[in-house]
């Protein structure tokens, strides 16, 4: 047994904690300021850490599986290109485009597309999401269209599109229109379901008007639920837009890869799928940093 100090003037003091570096904390290799403070780690969502660090060794490990077994031969070409097919072709549809098409109008297409049947999903979805909400008149009306509607892929409509609107661009974006509408419209009338009573009390209570409510205790509140909502149209229309620009569609990323595929170009094939794949994660890292930034009061009550 030590002895202990019995001078009641000395005090022990606790080593200071050494901070981690802002890469450690950036790779999520250590825990930063805010989640440091947390006493429980299992089951506060706040507490995670962002992990880039495993997303890091999954893209690597996922690459260097691509380059071993493309260059092993373990799978041929006619199903997945090796990286030097892909760089090959990379550089000659940059040089050449794809059927006298520059590459940088194919993507352009697809994302106008994209944005667009978002754009006019959110701008009808949002209003009806909200009536639905808040008024049991406009719930009557169109719950049973929008819940007949909901579960039905888009791409059973197609052939309706084509019958009512033909094989224009119209049509293309109608069809994206429709698979972001019941997304929103969901998102909305879940965002103001999920209001607190209490906050509209407070504000009746202290001389709000609807419109007031309506502004500054639904439209906040319900914001976070119209993001998520806006996030998972947008992946939901990505995945459409390769069926949108089938019909009769020479330009766009999804024309491209199903053209390269009546062809056997694989490598072709596999660039569109990269270009959609890190277009739409830049489109939600996009979405996130305007999350962070137009709604900072996000889950915290």
């Amino acid at each position: 047994m030590t002895d202990q100090p019995n001078d009641p003037n000395i005090k022990l003091v606790a080593a200071p904690q050494e901070t981690p570096s802002a890469l450690m904390m950036w790779l999520g290799m250590a825990d930063n300021s805010f989640t440091r403070q947390k006493t429980v780690k299992f089951g506060d969502p706040s507490a995670v850490n962002s992990g880039r660090l495993w997303s890091f060794v999954t893209v690597i490990a996922l690459l260097l599986l691509w380059w071993v077994s493309t260059s092993q031969g373990w799978v041929k070409p006619i199903y997945w290109p090796s990286f030097e097919a892909v760089g090959k072709r990379i550089t000659k549809l940059l040089d050449q485009g794809f059927r006298n098409t520059a590459l940088w109008e194919h993507v352009f297409i697809s994302v106008y597309r994209v944005l667009s049947g978002v754009f006019f999903g959110a701008l009808v979805g949002i209003p009806l999401g909200f009536a639905m909400g808040l008024s049991s008149t406009a719930r009557g009306l169109f719950d049973p269209i929008v819940e007949f509607m909901r579960p039905i892929p888009p791409l059973a409509l197609i052939p309706l599109i084509i019958l009512w609107l033909g094989i224009d661009e119209t049509a293309k974006i109608t069809l994206l229109f429709l698979a972001a509408l019941f997304i929103m419209i969901i998102a909305a009338r879940s965002g103001v379901s999920g209001v607190k009573i209490s906050k509209v009390h407070a504000a009746y209570s202290l001389g709000a008007s609807k419109f007031q409510v309506l502004k500054n205790v639904i439209l906040p509140n319900a914001l976070p639920e119209i993001f998520t909502g806006i996030r998972t149209a947008m992946g939901v229309c990505w995945g459409t837009v390769v069926a949108a620009e089938l019909v009769a569609a020479e330009k766009g990323v999804g024309s491209m890869i199903m053209i390269a595929k009546n062809f056997l170009q694989t490598d072709t094939v596999v660039i569109g799928i990269i270009i959609i794949g890190l277009i739409g994660y830049a489109i939600e890292m996009i979405m996130r940093l305007l999350e962070r930034w137009l709604i900072p009061w996000r889950g915290k009550g």
